[in-house]
């Protein structure tokens, strides 16, 4: 399991730890089932955010236009709305790099920025990209930000049937600041599922670049899109946090049962 805040190169067992939990879903409580698509979240010990996990099916994208659709630098820019900026810091070999990615949120949160070393795998028939944050001395927390922390966040990617794919999401993140964790633990759940609604349009970009998509120029870090579907829930439901509170999980911290931490910023 590569170490938070530690940059070094991925190793197999690295891989192995990703692949085993999109694969295992022993301690994992089932949130959404519809279809090939199937969400789950799970409590980790000593961290108050839920990791949340996600498989789906494309009947009609291979694996390998699915891998270099995730990959393309210039897509990204098409189904993440909520990026501002995004750069490679450095390359430590031909499967693992540094980045930075800055993306916005909603009033009255502080926008969020995270420095993540991105490490992938192409076995042929699985694909791995996974991703978790580091500390890099050129990129110390800048005032106008909040820097988000991701523990591990990635996609597996697998042949499925004579043309379609497989693909397993999962990701454990806190975004800092003064959001209350079951908040975020609760609207991720209800938000992750949305990927299913994606689905369309990822599908049609695949089928454009099927002939064209190359992972010569990949992408610099995958993103955290619990995070952005937390943001987004947070920014349409400030009004609804009576329900909220009704809502809270068992992960719930005490303080945050009390009602003692603050919507912040």
């Amino acid at each position: 399991m590569m170490e938070l805040g530690l940059i070094k190169i991925a190793e197999d067992s690295d891989f192995q730890h990703f692949r085993r939990i999109i694969d295992n879903h022993d301690d994992w409580e089932l949130n959404y089932a519809r279809d090939d698509t199937k969400v789950w979240t799970k409590c980790v010990p000593g961290i108050d955010f839920k990791m949340v996990k996600l498989v789906t099916v494309f009947d009609d994208v291979s694996p390998n236009v699915m891998y270099d659709v995730l990959h393309d630098p210039e897509y990204r820019r098409v189904w993440d709305k909520h990026m501002i900026e995004a750069h490679d810091i450095g390359y430590l070999n031909p499967n693992n790099d540094i980045g930075y990615y800055a993306m916005s949120c909603p009033v009255p949160l502080k926008n969020r920025d995270f420095v993540l070393q991105r490490s992938w795998l192409d076995m042929g028939t699985e694909q791995i990209i996974m991703n978790h944050s580091v500390n890099h001395k050129d990129y110390s927390e800048k005032p106008n930000y909040v820097r988000g922390i991701s523990y591990i966040t990635g996609y597996l990617i697998r042949p499925k049937g004579n043309s379609g794919c497989f693909v397993g999401y999962a990701s454990q993140t806190d975004p800092k600041g003064t959001l209350p964790s079951w908040m975020v633990n609760k609207v991720t759940t209800i938000f992750a599922p949305k990927f299913h609604g994606s689905r369309p349009r990822i599908a049609v970009q695949c089928s454009k670049d099927a002939d064209s998509s190359s992972t010569d120029e990949p992408m610099p870090f995958s993103c955290v899109p619990g995070i952005r579907f937390s943001f987004k829930f947070f920014s349409k439901s400030r009004r609804k946090s009576k329900k909220l509170d009704e809502a809270a999980n068992a992960c719930k911290p005490a303080s945050d049962a009390k009602g003692k931490q603050k919507k912040g910023k």
